[in-house]
């Protein structure tokens, strides 16, 4: 190996360059006005204790008159599928025709420590479905499951087959025995029965860290030194600070719903063999027999293609089609790429279903 060498004149005029550039950075910072996240307008059309069913208002006058429900993940805000004008699913969704609300899961507290899966796969989706269905006169919708939010979907749709009519799955894991699959690795070790007797909810910056540690080096540190690259830029940095503001603001996660899906998803993988139950329901993945779009993410760290693009052996209808997503578990959301590809592909397999 060579021996790395710094000149002394060439390590003083590195510090004055990044002294400059954190000084520019800082001045932008204070100048900053106050920035706004989940920026698409929308009502709520629906409460039930901590959550929040919205509409998006439509920005055509005739959208699909079979709307989209989003699902996202419990352990995250959904505001990162409508980021700003120029980063959001939702905007370019509802630009392209579609109907779209959203399921706010909100934030669990005390109160909810023993609500289960059942309560919010055959409770809270259960009757968000029915509300949506109602106000358009229809007897079943599309449904957006992303990420853990897809793994519920999925399992709400084996459950209710006859309120959905086709269902989209992002990033969502479905195999979690995969062999490149880190979360899983970690997750299975845990003594998750000791976790919750112990904590009760579980504390979201917790497993917020936990998802930082996948990439310690690159989400703890480097990107923070590659912020003061464009932190002189207004723009640049409103953008940083909206991202940043999403990864730390992470819900508790409900204490029983945490465990089961713990151990009935990860550790016992029991989505694939059958072996998941919601309550009394058992869920049998050859009961979504609507049709299906699985979109995943090549470079996907939390969620693998392998632990994705299995969903179609296993499902109950031949009718599906996969979407991989150049990119990853977060650029598929924001990314400028994501913005063009995504939304169309969603479009264009909604229309081919209503033109047959």
């Amino acid at each position: 190996m060579f021996p790395l060498f710094i000149s002394p004149e060439q390590a003083i005029q590195d510090m004055l360059e990044f002294q400059k550039k954190l000084g520019e950075g800082l001045t932008t910072l204070t100048q900053l006005e106050q920035f706004e996240v989940g920026i698409t307008p929308k009502e709520a059309v629906y409460h039930e204790d901590k959550l929040t069913l919205y509409r998006y208002k439509p920005m055509v006058d005739n959208p699909n008159p079979t709307p989209i429900l989003i699902v996202y993940a419990l352990v995250n805000r959904p505001y990162m599928l409508d980021l700003q004008p120029n980063r959001s699913l939702i905007k370019n969704l509802l630009s392209q025709g579609q109907d779209v609300y959203l399921i706010d899961w909100g934030y669990p507290d005390g109160a909810d420590r023993y609500l289960t899966l059942a309560d919010y796969v055959n409770g809270y989706i259960h009757r968000s479905v029915k509300a949506v269905c109602k106000r358009h006169g229809i007897d079943k919708i599309n449904v957006l499951g992303v990420c853990q939010g897809g793994a519920l979907s999925l399992s709400y749709s084996a459950i209710h087959p006859e309120r959905v009519n086709s269902l989209i799955t992002m990033v969502t894991p479905v195999d979690f025995h995969t062999p490149d699959n880190l979360l899983s690795h970690w997750v299975n070790k845990l003594d998750v029965d000791l976790l919750v007797d112990t904590l009760g909810n579980i504390p979201g910056e917790l497993l917020n860290w936990t998802f930082l540690s996948m990439k310690p080096f690159r989400l703890t540190g480097q990107k923070y030194l590659d912020m003061l690259d464009n932190l002189a830029d207004s723009g640049a940095a409103a953008n940083f600070l909206r991202m940043e503001k999403w990864i730390f603001d992470s819900p508790d996660q409900a204490g029983e719903a945490f465990r089961e899906f713990i151990k009935q998803y990860f550790q016992n993988n029991g989505l694939i063999k059958g072996k998941v139950c919601i309550g009394e329901h058992p869920v049998d993945l050859k009961n979504v027999t609507m049709p299906v779009l699985n979109i995943y993410a090549s470079d996907d760290h939390l969620v693998p293609p392998s632990a994705s693009k299995v969903l179609g052996r296993f499902i109950g209808t031949e009718d599906y089609t996969e979407v991989v997503f150049k990119g990853g578990h977060i650029g598929i959301y924001v990314s400028g790429r994501a913005q063009k590809q995504v939304p169309t592909a969603i479009t264009e397999w909604l229309d081919q279903l209503s033109s047959r």
